[in-house]
């Protein structure tokens, strides 16, 4: 990924969560806003990364909104082969589809999560797919 839109995209995250501790939501909207455009001026190019995409997600209030976005992200860490961003999106998309009451949807998007993060480092992350894919197929 490019340095330069990482430490943006960094930036941008430590601004959305003081807005949001802050509860300042027009701070709040503008550093939204400025993610969203980067994410759409970087689209299709060498600069877009999977990051920007779930990081605009993790920050979108509307959970069907946030599901589409996430859809997007895992599109692009599939065309990059990130086992890492496949496994956590795929976490976050299972998660709110929950949320959405999609069950089954949640256990596909899940399935998936699992396969993908056979081979990461991230063990928490390979608990909590584990678990909450279990969790849905007991209940």
């Amino acid at each position: 990924m490019n340095t330069k839109i990482y430490k943006r995209v960094l930036s941008l995250t430590d601004n959305l969560l003081a807005a949001a501790e802050q509860k300042n939501q027009k701070r709040f909207d503008g550093f939204y806003s400025e993610l969203k455009q980067l994410c759409e001026e970087n689209e299709n190019s060498d600069k877009d990364h999977p990051v920007q995409w779930e990081t605009l997600a993790d920050f979108t209030d509307n959970l069907a909104l946030a599901v589409t976005i996430y859809e997007q992200a895992l599109i692009k860490a599939e065309a990059i082969n990130s086992k890492d961003f496949r496994s956590s999106i795929g976490y976050s998309i299972g998660a709110l589809k929950i949320e959405l009451g999609d069950k089954m949807g949640a256990i596909e998007n899940l399935e998936k999560a699992k396969i993908s993060c056979n081979k990461i480092a991230d063990k928490e992350l390979k608990a909590e797919i584990h678990d909450l894919l279990e969790k849905l197929k007991n209940s």
